[in-house]
């Protein structure tokens, strides 16, 4: 990691406190660098939010992207509400670069209240293992609850990884985050108004993908890992998954396609089938809007049979949380190419990026199925009378006339049928016809995403 630096930070010539920050040259391109917690103690003063609020404006004015590396124990309790104001300047900042720089924090150690907070603002998360973040400490969450616990089960970084979302990343040492932040900044621009950068790539464009196609099970209802057929298609067979332990019947993911950049969306048939609930639904949701705010084209793969039905979900606000999916992607401007490899039912259908959701190409294997539902539970709906045998026969007829590619081609729902085996060349050749889409959205204050 290449740690030159450019310049320091100063707030009226003033050095004390708990926040460094320099403009250093890190992946090749300036990048503000921000230390939360670097003095001695590791509260934060007043000084402190100032600091971090003047890095983050430097930051946003020139055009750059802020990694922070965050240990803290909060506001500083003898200086009273000033230290409190001081972390609300900095929010503040922080969320006017949000959508214009992107904003990477690693946690290196204790992160507690309001720099805790910070990591939600934040477009990417790395922990490190041993590290741990919350609102409020086990010793608050006894008093107020009664609950005893531990700062590992409280906001540990396997909890973070695993239960809320919160970590995108988790790494073994500040190393090996400091690597893995290098490589995640090699996927995006500066800001949002330059185009991701690419590289030359040795795998060719135009490359077979024929064992794409024989990574489908057999059976319809079998379940097989679509990262196989991801790394398939992408340069060197390699990606950068993130969140890759929450959420895990949806897969984000940075890539690149014939040394382009790339966001990826898909289905995971191993978890859950793959359909999608509330943590798929944020998940697949916050990567679109980032892709989108930095010039990412996104690939979609589709396999689902639904959003997942539940008593449980639907109180939990499914509705909501489904039509962030939508909402995402239905205001994305980057180009934007969705493979249906196998099912693709009801709702779940439209929201991953359906022809109707706006896309640019839609494209599908011939083992595609493309429907309201299944054909068994549809006939179990429309035929629930009849006997076995003739259910039997009912649902073949109607997978022959509605659940293949065919009829949602003849429809305009399908762009193009598609051989596994042309995969790559299909998917690398509309990125690059689209590379110069322009699309402009309405203007308006701001838009009013379903949260």
């Amino acid at each position: 990691m290449d740690t030159e630096s450019k310049h320091s930070v100063r707030i009226r010539g003033k050095t004390t406190g708990s926040v460094t920050s320099n403009v250093i040259s890190l992946a090749g391109r300036n990048v503000m660098q921000v230390e939360i917690g670097a003095g001695e103690t590791k509260s934060i003063k007043p000084i402190d939010g100032e600091n971090l609020a003047a890095a983050a404006k430097i930051a946003h004015e020139q055009g750059i992207p802020i990694v922070c590396f965050v240990e803290s124990s909060g506001a500083d309790i003898l200086e009273g509400v000033a230290a409190v104001h001081g972390w609300g300047v900095a929010a503040r900042e922080f969320v006017r670069c949000s959508g214009k720089v992107p904003i990477i924090f690693c946690v290196t150690g204790a992160t507690v209240s309001g720099p805790a907070l910070l990591l939600g603002l934040a477009d990417f998360v790395v922990m490190v293992d041993d590290s741990y973040a919350f609102v409020s400490g086990p010793r608050m969450a006894e008093m107020f609850t009664g609950e005893t616990t531990s700062n590992e089960e409280l906001g540990g970084a396997s909890l973070h990884d695993r239960t809320t979302g919160v970590s995108h990343f988790v790494v073994s040492n500040l190393e090996e985050g400091k690597e893995l932040i290098e490589e995640l900044l090699s996927f995006l621009p500066n800001n949002t108004y330059e185009i991701p950068k690419g590289w030359d790539s040795d795998d060719p464009a135009d490359r077979s993908t024929p064992e794409a196609g024989t990574i489908l099970p057999d059976s319809i209802s079998d379940s097989y890992d679509i990262r196989d057929v991801i790394t398939c298609v992408v340069d060197d067979g390699h990606i950068l998954e993130s969140r890759k332990n929450w959420a895990t019947n949806l897969i984000t993911a940075f890539a690149s396609i014939a040394g382009k950049p790339v966001g990826i969306v898909a289905n995971q048939p191993q978890s859950m089938a793959g359909t999608l609930d509330i943590p798929a639904s944020q998940k697949g949701a916050r990567f679109v809007s980032f892709c989108d705010s930095f010039n990412l084209p996104l690939v979609t793969f589709v396999d689902t049979s639904g959003f997942y039905p539940g008593k449980d979900l639907e109180w939990r606000g499914m509705i909501r949380y489904g039509a962030q999916m939508a909402y995402a992607y239905a205001r994305a401007t980057v180009p934007r190419v969705c493979l249906t490899l196998r099912k693709s039912y009801g709702g779940a259908y439209i929201v991953m990026d359906s022809r109707y959701m706006g896309n640019d190409l839609m494209l599908a294997w011939p083992s595609a199925e493309i429907a309201v539902m299944g054909a068994k539970g549809a006939i179990e709906i429309l035929h629930r009378d009849a006997n076995d045998e003739e259910k039997l026969s009912l649902e073949s007829s109607y997978e022959e006339k509605l659940l293949n590619p065919f009829v949602a081609a003849e429809r305009g729902s399908v762009d193009r049928i598609i051989e596994p085996a042309e995969t790559r060349c299909e998917i690398a050749s509309a990125l690059e016809l689209l590379s110069e889409k322009k699309e402009r959205l309405p203007k308006r204050k701001h838009d009013n995403i379903p949260l």
